[in-house]
């Protein structure tokens, strides 16, 4: 591809800006000026180099935002990198809910009294290991909808989402008196396409909704050609060979500031794998090198925090991400600073801009410890369904109407002998029970979507319990819908006359179940703890696979957790906020099934 020139679009504009206010200041911000120059990012006609850091504020708890916010001003940052969720922000269509952990208008602003800058990421699609990429599910209503394309079912709701974010955040940009110097377009799109006039479509829509800082897209160097448009600035994410990197990126800009998108210190987590721990002496020697050749980067992720409730999701082909989104990041996830942290700093220390300082990192919050808890009482499954929904054949659940959770399938089956049940797939794990007894497990992750069903006497009720584990979140299995996709067959016959009953896991059916004994080998919804009360919030996820014990800001003990064989929970939701102990790993042996998967931060 020829390169062309940035100089012609409107993101080399100089901009009339506000500075971010500095801590706890009641006094008018000074005037500045924003743009992006020949060489630099210029601030009041001065070189900026963006030293940034991702911080996503749906996985810190809200009470702590302004606490990650001051230790990433403590590691040395001068800006900070968001991404917005469109699915926790839109999660029924039509319907925007901007509060707690979604009000990322309060984020900037404690950001802008943190004295940082932000960069904003809206989507629509955003991958981030968040499900479906942040895509909302009820996209998937529609069988044959082409995701992240210039299919209408697609492109006319993205709109109206960005329209919404320019709404919300629009009066936060630099040039209004806000903190946000750039707004990103989509997310590496260049891994799922080469449509450039669908990501002109994009930068159309964010700047009808009102933005106009500048424009940028981000890709791996191997892609940034593909979906490539000269009014878009480029940058390139990367997890090590900075100089390779910027050498690809020079072929579509060649002039104008460089700049990392996501320089990665570690990884993400999925579960029944070890913790994954970056290069840290490589880490630093690649940060080094961009800051002495003047070059911006964002860290991804400065604090990686916690995916609660059902919000993780999985890499391709099929393997769960974990709660945890520790990422090895400089700062951990309950929000300590580490080795990392503390090394990253001494190194931008020596590369401060004229003015600059680094204050000291916040107190710690206090943790407590919690006493080992009993299990009371659970919730069966079957005595907590709801009305049941009759069809011919059974179909994944987006056509019920139901985006997460579990959902039940039932139909009744003659007597005979041991025979096989097949579906054409499961997703993600079906639990088989016959007249209530559990017979045997559907697992995606090795394509196991058999189970043998024992001998009856006489007819008898059949039901599969399917656990949606988070929509894969890169690529084109995004579109990943959950649930049983038939057919269902037992001894090569198809089986007909369904009841259906989806059980989403969610405020009001959680808030509503009825509590019995704890019992052995019976499916439940929910566990509770000794004198633990419910807090109406669906934290986090475990299961009898995965790296972690618990989660770092709000923590499931390791006591509570060797009650799952007891109560074969399929989730867990806290009754109350816990905090765990650092170094609470807990390992185990099932691994996901091998596949092609989305590529490492070392990956070529």
């Amino acid at each position: 591809m020829r390169p062309r020139h940035l100089a012609s679009t409107a993101a080399l504009a100089l901009l009339t800006v506000l500075s971010p206010l500095a801590r706890g200041a009641d006094s008018a911000p000074a005037h500045h000026t924003f743009a992006i120059g020949t060489n630099d990012f210029l601030l009041d006609g001065r070189r900026l180099q963006i030293r940034c850091g991702e911080i996503h504020a749906a996985r810190v708890p809200s009470q702590y935002w302004r606490n990650r916010l001051q230790m990433a001003k403590a590691m040395g940052l001068n800006t900070v990198c968001a991404y917005l969720f469109w699915n926790q922000i839109e999660p029924r269509q039509g319907e925007f809910d901007w509060s707690a952990q979604a009000d990322a208008a309060q984020f900037c602003r404690i950001a802008q009294e943190e004295g940082l800058w932000v960069i904003l990421r809206p989507g629509p699609y955003s991958c981030a290991e968040w499900e479906m990429g942040g895509l909302p599910w009820w996209l998937l209503k529609d069988d044959d909808i082409q995701l992240r394309t210039r299919d209408p079912r697609y492109m006319d709701p993205a709109k109206k989402y960005l329209r919404e974010v320019g709404r919300v955040l629009g009066p936060l940009q630099i040039t209004r008196g806000g903190p946000i110097l750039m707004v990103q377009v989509e997310n590496e799109y260049g891994f799922y396409g080469k449509d450039a006039q669908y990501m002109g479509d994009l930068r159309e829509a964010l700047k009808e909704a009102g933005f106009d800082v500048p424009l940028f897209d981000c890709d791996p160097p191997y892609h940034l050609k593909d979906g490539y448009r000269s009014d878009l600035f480029p940058v390139v994410n990367f997890g090590s060979d900075p100089a390779a990197s910027f050498k690809a990126l020079r072929e579509i800009l060649p002039q104008g500031p460089l700049m990392c998108g996501e320089f990665y210190p570690g990884w993400f987590d999925t579960w029944g794998a070890p913790h994954h721990l970056g290069n840290t002496p490589r880490y630093l020697a690649d940060l080094q090198y961009m800051l002495e050749h003047g070059e911006s980067f964002s860290i991804y992720m400065a604090h990686g925090g916690t995916t609660f409730g059902l919000w993780s999701g999985a890499d391709r082909p099929f393997k769960p991400d974990t709660s945890s989104y520790d990422y090895d990041a400089p700062i951990s996830e309950p929000g300590w600073p580490t080795e990392k942290f503390f090394k990253t700093r001494d190194l931008f220390a020596k590369y401060l801009l004229p003015g600059e300082t680094i204050p000291d990192p916040p107190q710690t919050n206090p943790v407590i410890t919690i006493a080992p808890t009993d299990v009371t009482e659970c919730a069966p499954v079957f005595a907590n369904l709801p009305a049941a929904i009759d069809d011919a054949q059974p179909r994944t659940m987006e056509k019920y109407d139901q985006g997460h959770g579990c959902i039940l399938y039932r139909t009744r089956i003659p007597k005979g002998p041991s025979t096989i049940l097949e579906a054409a797939a499961i997703h993600d794990f079906g639990f088989v029970y016959v007249d209530g007894k559990r017979v045997g497990v559907m697992d995606r992750r090795n394509s196991n979507f058999k189970v043998g069903v024992p001998p009856r006497d006489a007819d008898a009720t059949l039901d599969i319990l399917v656990e949606a584990m988070g929509r894969v979140n890169f690529g084109q299995e995004a579109n990943d819908r959950k649930g049983i996709h038939g057919p269902v067959k037992m001894g090569g016959e198809e089986l007909t006359g369904w009841q259906i009953f989806p059980l989403p896991l969610d405020g009001k059916m959680l808030g509503n179940l009825k509590y019995g004994p704890p019992q052995n080998r019976r499916p439940r919804l929910l566990a509770r703890f000794g004198e633990h009360r419910n807090s109406g919030r669906h934290l986090f996820r475990f299961a009898s696979v995965g790296q972690r014990c618990g989660l770092g800001q709000w923590s499931l003990p390791r006591s509570l957790l060797e009650h799952r064989s007891h109560t074969d929970s399929l989730h867990a939701r806290l009754l109350a906020p816990f905090r765990r102990k650092p170094n609470c790993d807990l390992r185990f042996d099932r691994p996901g099934k091998a596949g092609h998967r989305r590529p490492g931060p070392s990956d070529p």
